[in-house]
């Protein structure tokens, strides 16, 4: 790592956690911003399959303390 670099890491390490994480995510999105948008739209598009599907009477909801249920005892 060059002195440069390594001088940014040391201020950034004595920020609070909340902005090392804002920084952290910042550097990570540069590295490949088009997969960010590619995983963004699959979302997208999930979240409206889902919504479509629930209006169309095609899905069920489960309620909360059914799933809790569920969770709790393994089925």
């Amino acid at each position: 790592m060059q002195k440069s670099s390594q001088a940014i890491l040391e201020q950034a390490l004595k920020l609070p956690s909340n902005e090392r994480a804002a920084v952290a995510e910042q550097l990570i999105q540069s590295l490949d911003p088009i997969q960010e948008t590619d995983v963004e739209q699959a979302w997208q598009q999930e979240v409206q399959r889902r919504l479509t599907e629930f209006e169309n009477g095609e899905a069920t909801t489960i309620p909360w303390e059914e799933v809790q249920r569920r969770l709790k005892h393994g089925n």
